[in-house]
């Protein structure tokens, strides 16, 4: 396999202060989910996937999303939100329908029971995310760490699109040789 000519030679490694933020950044990324999904497994009936989904729907003025934009909101795989919107509409939180405007598509409702399930969840959420992320930090820190927060969303979406159009044109070279 051949190294591609923009690649340098020796990695790019990690100073100390570099090294520091890396790994407190992953501690966060890895201590966060199981933090949130314990806290709603503990105060309510929802885990944090679930409520994520309720929680999107709640967003709309009559609880009904198309499953592909849910998915695109939720910057999940389709197939992920699939097998939970089946777990979910088993136990009554949702309702998936065709679509109107295209039979192809799927409608999320959220039933009465999932509104029930968000109003209960909702208030220990907040107080957990108010007193784990916001009450730590000062207005000054939450700019900067919502500043960060969207370079690295930016960088990774980049990051994608350029791996995507690298697998094109790797393919349209296989096809055309």
């Amino acid at each position: 396999m051949t190294r591609p000519a923009e690649m340098p030679e020796e990695p790019r490694w990690l100073d100390e202060d570099e090294r520091d933020v890396w790994l407190a950044l992953r501690r966060l990324l890895w201590g966060l989910p199981p933090a949130i999904d314990r806290q709603l497994t503990r105060d309510s009936r929802l885990s944090a996937p679930e409520y994520s989904v309720l929680a999107t729907l709640s967003g709309c003025s009559d609880g009904v999303l198309r499953s592909g934009i849910a998915a695109q909101e939720l910057g999940w795989e389709r197939s992920r939100l699939s097998h939970l919107l089946r777990r979910m509409e088993a136990k009554g939180l949702i309702l998936r329908t065709c679509s109107p405007e295209d039979a192809r598509g799927q409608d999320v409702h959220m039933t009465d029971e999932g509104r029930a399930a968000m109003i209960e969840a909702a208030p220990g959420h907040l107080e957990f995310v108010r007193s784990t992320v916001f009450d730590p930090l000062t207005q000054e820190q939450q700019a900067l760490l919502r500043e960060a927060c969207e370079r690295i969303v930016d960088a990774i979406s980049q990051a994608e699109a350029a791996a995507g159009a690298e697998h094109l044109t790797d393919r349209e070279v296989r096809v055309e040789a």
